[in-house]
């Protein structure tokens, strides 16, 4: 029993350390955040608690079955990653060249239309917000690498392994509707200058994560 236990905490601390770095939480907040900027905090908490929903389910799709559907469509983790890291590149590419002045400012959420503001943005939570910015191809792989490492050879051990990586991808979805329906009050912190300074720079590891997912892709692809 006590086998077990250690297995299970150190299972968990494993996917979480390992989950943390490709969801990143809190850079990938002040990469959505623009997308909340309409909405006030009812709306907010609403369109923040679908997107760790859907983050929660497309872990647990890519930890359940996401090897299966693979081999169902004959597609390669690493056309995933390729295929993946070019989203993210062209999300990226769009926050870095997209002019802030032209967005509405969170001064203005107050007087604007709250139906407006959430039925603009209910379209784009899956896609892109929820994948792949918070959950890309970096998660799916991770997930898949987790699944293999938490295989066991007897049911007990598969049970409390699951049971592990289902509690790190749920501590994950917490932090990410932590930091989701917090960025304002970092931004606050942060004032107008660095709120601008913080979106071009997350934008710009966004871009560079997406080229580093491609490029790992790639390099699987042709053996260099």
């Amino acid at each position: 029993m006590n086998q077990f236990y250690h297995s299970f905490i150190n299972l968990v601390f494993i996917g979480i350390i390992a989950l943390f770095p490709v969801i990143n939480p809190v850079g990938s907040a002040f990469i959505v955040n623009p997308y909340f900027l309409n909405l006030n905090k009812k709306d907010k908490r609403k369109v923040v608690q679908k997107i760790s929903l859907y983050a929660f389910l497309i872990c647990v799709v890519s930890l359940f079955a996401g090897q299966w559907i693979l081999k169902l469509f004959g597609i390669s983790i690493p056309i995933i990653q390729l295929a993946g890291g070019i989203m993210i590149c062209k999300i990226g590419w769009g926050f870095l060249s997209s002019d802030k002045t032209t967005q509405v400012q969170p001064s203005d959420a107050a007087t604007s239309n709250t139906d407006t503001g959430y039925e603009h943005v209910a379209g784009k939570l899956f896609y892109p917000i929820t994948f792949p910015i918070t959950t890309g191809p970096g998660t799916i792989s991770v997930l898949f690498t987790l699944s293999a490492h938490g295989a066991a050879d007897n049911t007990a051990g598969y049970l409390i392994n699951t049971l592990a990586l289902l509690v790190s991808v749920l501590v994950m979805c917490t932090l990410v509707y932590l930091f989701y329906f917090n960025t304002k009050t970092l931004i606050h912190f942060l004032g107008e200058n660095g709120e601008n300074i913080v979106n071009r720079i997350s934008a710009f590891l966004i871009f560079c994560v997406g080229l580093q997912i491609a490029f790992t892709g790639l390099k699987v692809l042709f053996k260099f």
